[in-house]
């Protein structure tokens, strides 16, 4: 399993740490489709389901760190989207829900919106 903080991301360049931001949303979103394949109760899913809430939890934590340089308005929003994708993969997880493709569809905006 891929370990990462974000204390490894704020070490790099703003280019760097934007493309392992991608990076990271990238292999949420590849292990989200395979465990959607598979279905929520196997052990991919709940593999992608921890991963998933691994990143956004790091990003989220971050996000609201008075350090974060983003315009106040975008971390506030990109926070609350953060918390919706924890909310749903903790729903799926749980089996109230089987929406992957809302998590990949967000992940997959937001990573294609980093620049």
């Amino acid at each position: 399993m891929y370990q990462f903080s974000y204390a490894d991301i704020q070490t790099d360049s703003v280019a760097d740490a934007k493309d392992r931001e991608r990076q990271l949303l990238t292999r949420s979103i590849d292990m989200l489709a395979a465990a959607a394949a598979v279905g929520h109760g196997s052990m991919q899913a709940a593999e992608a389901l921890h991963f998933t809430n691994r990143v956004w939890t790091t990003f989220v934590e971050d996000l609201g760190s008075s350090d974060n340089a983003l315009p106040k308005e975008l971390r506030a929003n990109l926070i609350s989207i953060g918390l919706w994708l924890l909310r749903e993969a903790e729903d799926i997880r749980q089996g109230r829900t089987n929406n992957f493709e809302g998590l990949i569809e967000v992940s997959q905006i937001i990573r294609d919106g980093i620049q």
